[in-house]
């Protein structure tokens, strides 16, 4: 029996309180039903997706370490505030050097200054920000393609 391909999502601050939290930028979905749906897309492929949500910045570089054990080919995060804040999530990706793609639901480029910078944007395989939900489904999709 082949082996199946696994794909790690991580999800940062605040993306718990999806479907709540300013629903004007972030949408009314929430984070349980946006991955059920990504759970079942990644099943239909024959790939496993692992999902991983923390408002603790260690929690999440704990989970990027982890991912080398777990034999994970991808990863895909929205970091949240992390993006601009975090050099140590930086380390921990270039620490397990796996292919990841960085996802923001809004445009971080349209919004606060402070927000147009993200520490790991040049070091990601990709980045999808502004196209709201959409931007995880498509961030699958190209990593589905990408193991084929």
């Amino acid at each position: 029996m082949k082996k199946r391909n696994k794909i790690l999502l991580l999800n940062g601050p605040n993306l718990n309180l999806l479907g709540t939290r300013e629903t004007k930028i972030y949408g009314n979905i929430t984070l349980s039903k946006l991955i059920d749906n990504l759970i079942k897309i990644a099943q239909k492929k024959n790939i496993d997706l692992d999902h991983f949500q923390s408002n603790a910045e260690h929690k999440l570089i704990d989970k990027i370490h982890q991912s080398k054990q777990m034999n994970i080919k991808y990863i895909l995060i929205n970091p949240g505030a992390f993006a601009h804040t975090s050099i140590a999530l930086r380390d921990a990706f270039l620490a397990v050097n796996i292919p990841f793609f960085e996802i923001h639901i809004s445009n971080i480029f349209s919004r606060e200054k402070f927000r147009a910078h993200s520490w790991i944007s040049d070091i990601s395989t990709g980045i999808i920000s502004g196209f709201g939900l959409n931007g995880y489904l498509w961030a699958l999709k190209t990593v589905i393609q990408l193991l084929k």
